[in-house]
């Protein structure tokens, strides 16, 4: 049912409201806003009406949003818009916008009006940088609210008191990062989760309300003694159409006016659906606010209208608007169709669990939203708890539902019919003994960290379906605690937490992770976190020491650069020994970071493509082994460093460690932490890898004087997990008579759970550190993944050394370097490839 009205219009104003400007102090923190990419701090200013908030950043040392607000020196952004808001929606998605590129230093930010009660008052903020600290360019910016705008009028002055000309581009620099357009020479972002109900439209004015839009400024062209002035305005509303209305309305009332409604066939309210706006080639989605009603203001015209709900019938409409008239738009939107599930774990109660929808016979896989959400990301669905529905459109599809490695998979064919929700129900069945080690991932981050805007909720989710038990809060350049996401999604029994941080920056300074750390102060720059250093060794003392020395304290380094931290410092191809006692701040290396299969790689490097260059590439993995050769007791751990859900997601590698505990919520990480600085580490991407050598854990040093060493293996997978082959490396080669493939000895292979369990005979003549590697050589976790990137791994796990003793005078290394050099800068990639055809790679 749809009715089309017409009638004359006046636009009227919204409602009369106070207006403030004031800033933030230690007693006022609780009026600084929320939201996913709320920034706030102490020393910031905040504009305020009774529609928006809005935060200025403070004139403070090393203020900025996050660390990837702008990166490298220079990457401070006070003066600049971090926060804006509906008040009734506290629902922040703005991580920045800096006027004309703002960054740097600044000269003041001051409140020039405050604002007040009357209807005509508005409140100012003022941003300056003086000519003298810019090279004889004076710049201003000024934020300005009135007591009506759901937005704030920035208006920016440049004055060139030098003696040349003065060229560049003036533009503006925002983020979130999600969909974005122009529609009426209006610019648009939504947010990245456009679930999450948080856009902005930004557009070039004449300045006052009602003067008009104007020309961008473009670049900017002063002569010496010369100025110029421009404005904006930046709104906030729900939908990318509403914070365009705002801006419309702004500069010309004499706009149109479309209210709707959206209803299902029983009079319910649809809030789920998508009304896209269509002029020419410009495309502007909006969503309802609430009760399935929208209002947009757009000027006159015609214009196409699709609205599209996954699981209904989509609608489309032609409308024609006309200036200060009011279009009444009303739909009865089909039933949804789709599946309802109900999933439990092992003993019966509700579970974490993900699930890959693939679209069957003529019905295509959907897409089902964002890679960096967890509630439809791309074609899959994670899920904090097993009793969810999806919407999809009718037709026929396969489900494979999974929790992490320890399960074994469901497959649903499934029929879904129009206007139904088809029920899928099943058990996840845990395959694999554990008992005693916990799954571990030291190293992922959300939205926070500035590099991404994968919503913290949506990493915890992601977390707990890939069944990971154990994972520090380790956000880049900002302390944080994860724990109260964790509580609130209701997973306080699947996984635990502590705080922790990743200390970033560019260069030889590097990335390390450091955990447990103090409790973050919230309104202090990066939660209280350390700066980084251009040094690695600075770095991982300053995160050792945060807050007082701690014993138990856990620091290690990110995806390493393991030719510059050990052997050529400056990487000009020449030997110095790196940076000197590294090794003895950091507790581990990454030798597994989210790709990679390469422990069993006889090569120290490998080449790739990178445009239409060849490049060379370090094999992490077998420096690694070279390390231990020279006597380094570096450990090795495996991580995911997930910045995504769908993509670069958690579950591909990570790290089991004894527990005295099998019940996450019950964890403790001191423990963990001891356990893992002993060694005793087995990283895997699915087959779960237990080695003992005469009863000792990996980590162990044992003394075998006769040079007898009886390795007890076993191997256990779940039934979407394969390997071939087990091979024990003895100081880090590939022992052929240690060698146990599924060609060569089926027997000794079986099917899962319990893979392969055998006892091995080593026999040294020297001390050696050993390794056991499972490996699917001919396998990949594509079942498990489904079309993410973690799909192209291969089955693979190994623990760490094992160190043997054979002559009671204590373990000595046998330097070996393992038929290569030990790594160095500055390689060739022509003779890279030369060598490595030469030794056979």
């Amino acid at each position: 049912m749809r009715t089309l009205l017409f009638f004359l219009f006046f636009l009227p104003l919204a409602t009369q409201a106070a207006v403030e400007a004031f800033e933030v102090g230690p007693n006022n923190t609780d009026q600084l806003p929320e939201g996913k990419e709320a920034d706030g701090i102490i020393g910031d200013f905040i504009l305020r009406n009774d529609h928006i908030t809005a935060v200025i950043s403070g004139n403070q040392p090393l203020r900025r949003a996050n660390m990837g607000t702008f990166y490298g020196n220079g990457g401070i952004t006070p003066g600049c818009l971090y926060d804006l808001t509906l008040n009734d929606r506290q629902n922040d998605q703005l991580t920045i916008f800096a006027p004309s590129g703002q960054r740097g230093d600044v000269s003041h930010v001051r409140i020039i009006q405050a604002g007040g009660p009357k209807a005509d008052a508005v409140a100012q903020i003022e941003v300056v940088v003086d000519a003298a600290r810019n090279k004889g360019l004076f710049k201003r910016h000024t934020y300005q609210l009135d007591s009506l705008s759901r937005g704030l009028l920035i208006t920016t002055t440049y004055r060139n008191e030098s003696d040349e000309v003065r060229k560049g581009s003036v533009d503006d620099y925002w983020k979130p990062s999600g969909k974005r357009g122009t529609f009426h020479s209006v610019r648009w972002i939504d947010a990245v989760d456009p679930d999450d109900r948080g856009s902005y439209a930004s557009g070039w004015v004449k300045g006052p309300r009602r003067a008009g839009l104007a020309a961008g400024p473009g670049t900017l062209s002063l002569k010496p003694g010369e100025s110029i002035t421009f404005a904006r305005f930046i709104a906030v509303s729900h939908s990318p159409a509403a914070a365009v209305s705002e801006v419309l309305v702004y500069a010309d009332p004499k706009t149109a006016l479309i209210n709707g409604q959206l209803n299902d066939p029983k009079k319910r309210p649809v809030n789920t659906a998508t009304i896209e706006i269509t002029k020419g080639n410009a495309k502007l989605p909006c969503y309802p606010f609430g009760q399935g009603k929208f209002a947009l203001y757009l000027p006159e015209g015609d214009y196409g209208i699709r609205i599209s709900d996954r699981g209904r019938s989509p609608v489309e409409r032609n409308v024609s608007l006309k200036a200060s008239a009011a279009t009444v738009l009303s739909e009865t939107l089909s039933a949804t169709s789709g599946v309802a599930f109900a999933i439990t774990g092992d003993d019966g109660k509700d579970t974490p669990c993900k699930i890959q929808f693939i679209g069957t016979g003529t019905t295509k896989t959907p897409n089902l939203g964002p890679q960096n959400r967890a509630h439809g990301c791309v074609d899959q669905w994670h899920s904090e708890t097993g009793k969810f529905n999806v919407a999809l459109d009718p037709g026929t599809y396969r489900l494979v539902i999974t929790r992490g490695i320890e399960h074994n998979h469901l497959v649903r064919e499934v029929t879904v019919k129009t206007g139904a929700f088809a029920p899928v129900t099943g058990q996840l069945k845990r395959a694999i003994n554990t008992r005693g080690w916990v799954s571990t991932d030291f190293h992922n981050h959300s939205t926070p960290s500035g590099d991404n805007q994968c919503g913290t909720d949506d990493r915890i989710i992601n977390l707990a379906a890939e069944h990971i038990e154990f994972a520090p809060t380790t956000e880049h350049n900002r302390l944080y605690d994860w724990a109260p996401h964790i509580k609130k999604l209701g997973l306080s029994e699947h996984l635990s937490t502590i705080v922790g941080l990743e200390l970033t920056g560019g260069g030889a300074g590097s990335h390390h992770n450091a955990f447990p750390l103090p409790t973050p102060n919230p309104y202090a720059q990066d939660g209280g976190a350390p700066v980084f250093q251009n040094d690695p060794r600075l770095n991982a003392i300053a995160q050792q020491n945060l807050g007082g020395w701690n014993s138990d304290r856990w620091v290690h380094i990110n995806h390493p650069n393991m030719t510059e931290k050990f052997w050529d410092r400056n990487l000009d191809g020449k030997a110095d020994g790196g940076f000197a006692g590294y090794d003895q701040y950091i507790d581990a290396i990454e030798s597994q970071n989210f790709r990679g299969n390469n422990i069993l790689a006889t090569a120290p490097w490998t080449l790739y493509r990178r445009g239409t260059s060849e490049s060379v590439r370090e094999v992490r993995e077998f420096i690694w082994l070279q390390m231990l050769n020279q006597g380094y007791r570096t450990r090795a751990i495996a991580v995911a460093d997930a910045h995504s859900v769908y993509g670069n997601g958690v579950g591909g590698w990570r790290t089991y460690i004894p527990s005295s505990t099998d019940e996450p919520g019950k964890i403790d990480a001191k423990e963990i932490i001891r356990n893992a600085k002993k060694g005793q580490l087995m990283l895997t991407t699915g087959p779960f890898l237990e080695v003992t050598a005469n009863g000792a854990l990996p980590g162990s040093d044992i003394t075998a004087t006769d040079g007898k060493v009886k390795l007890k293996v076993k191997v256990q997978c779940a039934d979407w997990v394969k390997i071939d082959r087990v091979q024990v490396l003895v100081n880090g080669r590939q022992d052929p008579n240690l060698n146990l493939t599924v060609a060569k000895q089926p027997k000794m292979f079986s099917n899962t759970p319990i893979v392969l369990e055998a006892e091995l005979e080593v026999n040294l003549k020297k001390d050696a550190h050993l390794i056991v590697v499972a490996m699917g050589e001919n396998h990949d976790l594509k079942k498990g993944y489904g079309t993410s990137t973690n799909a192209s791994l291969k089955p693979c796990a190994y623990i760490n050394p094992i160190w043997v003793d054979t002559d009671g005078n204590g373990f000595q290394p046998n330097k070996d370097t393992l038929d290569w050099p030990l790594p160095l800068g500055r390689q060739d990639p022509a003779k890279i490839r030369a060598l490595l055809k030469a030794k056979g790679n």
